[in-house]
């Protein structure tokens, strides 16, 4: 496909979940003359992320006619934190679903999952849950390397006191990510930060989330994903940073154990963050998923 950057701003919505909690999200619709879309396209975060983290993916995407929704996870971004900090992968796929029921009822999307949201995709899914039609992860297998586990932990753990100003955040994330050059311009990081009562710029996200990313959670988690995922009978892309300390050449083969049906794509010298390090080759990739093996629905 060939589309061009649009204009065309998302509209916010939001799911109400139990216990009081409410998530948020923005749809883009496509910016073609009849608004027909093509597809629908449901973009789940990694671990803290936020919705944002899609923006330039999903205006490209509605630029070219397909309906794509970004949501903000539990925890993440606008949505509520949980009241007892309860962020368990089962929770998340719960919401999933819930989003599924409220949003996509007419048709199931072709999910596209970074990290947590990917692996949220594939609990529900190899547990039988009817919520899309295809499945995109992006930098996440079943099994994933526990020492970039450990790291993304770190490094989330060593920002619970804030920032005294964006530069200094920039300087943070430029020291995580030495590959990726530091932008000029920090403004970008009000999307994922807010200045709290206390004068310091905080990650948006819940702080207890972070609890998660360890080491030893990973191997629990790879056990566990062993038995589900062989399950998926959804076509499916696995798309991977080269650079990448989460995915590896031996999870992939792994993957493809479990899941031979399925395609894989790389994007040369991209980390965790595909789609921050290399969004236009990123998107390349996923159309191509889209178009040539996915097609529009009805196909």
């Amino acid at each position: 496909m060939t589309g061009t950057d649009t204009a065309v701003e998302p509209r916010r919505f939001t799911v109400a979940r139990d216990a009081g909690v409410t998530l948020v999200g923005e749809v883009w619709e496509p910016a073609g003359p009849d608004g027909a879309a093509i597809d629908d396209i449901l973009m789940l975060h990694g671990g803290a992320q936020t919705r944002h983290a899609w923006t330039r993916a999903a205006r490209r995407l509605a630029a070219e006619g397909y309906r794509v929704t970004a949501m903000d996870a539990r925890g993440h971004g606008d949505s509520d934190w949980d009241p007892e900090g309860d962020y368990d992968i089962h929770r998340m796929a719960e919401d999933l679903e819930a989003i599924i029921a409220a949003r996509f009822v007419a048709r199931r999307p072709v999910i596209v999952g970074a990290s947590l949201g990917g692996m949220t995709a594939m609990l529900s899914l190899g547990s039988g849950a009817d919520v899309a039609r295809a499945l995109v992860l992006v930098d996440v297998t079943p099994r994933i390397e526990a020492a970039g586990v450990q790291r993304i932990g770190e490094f989330m753990r060593s920002g619970f006191d804030g920032f005294a100003s964006l530069d200094e955040a920039a300087d943070a994330i430029a020291a995580y990510q030495p590959h990726r050059k530091r932008p000029p311009n920090t403004d970008g990081l009000r999307k994922n930060l807010r200045l709290r009562e206390d004068g310091r710029w905080h990650w948006h996200w819940d702080p207890r989330f972070a609890g998660n990313a360890s080491a030893d959670n990973a191997e629990i988690g790879n056990a566990f994903f062993e038995t589900l995922v062989p399950k998926i009978q959804q076509p499916t892309l696995l798309i991977r940073g080269s650079a990448s300390d989460i995915v590896s050449d031996d999870t992939v083969r792994h993957l493809l154990e479990l899941l031979p049906h399925a395609y894989t794509m790389e994007v040369p010298d991209a980390g965790h963050m595909v789609a921050g390090d290399d969004n236009a080759v990123f998107l390349d990739q996923l159309e191509w998923f889209l178009t040539e093996i996915v097609g529009a629905p009805g196909e």
